[in-house]
């Protein structure tokens, strides 16, 4: 399933559009190091940060998207930045922990 998949099965809405590749899994981190040592390539990574460092963290780990919970909105730069690196960014209205939850039912089922 990829990311546009994904996003539309679960009713998360697309803040910047990215490169619509396959989901591997789900990751739930805050803290970049903790991304950086232990997020899969092809996950959708959901967390609460919204500067631009996670655009960096999201390219480097080669991530599907990123999640962002609560229906939080990061400033416009951190979506251009995001369009234009080709990462894909949503937007839940629920916490992580039940975004979460969703994720894993959703890929858990469709294997």
């Amino acid at each position: 399933m990829v990311v546009s998949e994904v996003a539309e099965k679960l009713g998360l809405r697309v803040l910047a559009r990215g490169s619509d590749r396959p989901v591997s899994g789900g990751y739930v981190a805050d803290l970049l190091s903790d991304v950086i040592a232990n997020a899969a390539e092809g996950c959708i990574w959901i967390t609460v940060q919204q500067h631009l460092n996670i655009i960096a963290v999201a390219q480097l780990k080669k991530v599907a998207a990123i999640l962002l919970p609560h229906g939080n909105l990061p400033e416009a730069s951190v979506l251009e930045r995001a369009g234009k690196e080709g990462i894909f960014m949503l937007q839940g209205d629920s916490d992580a922990f039940v975004l979460c939850g969703r994720l894993f039912n959703l890929l858990s089922t469709s294997t």
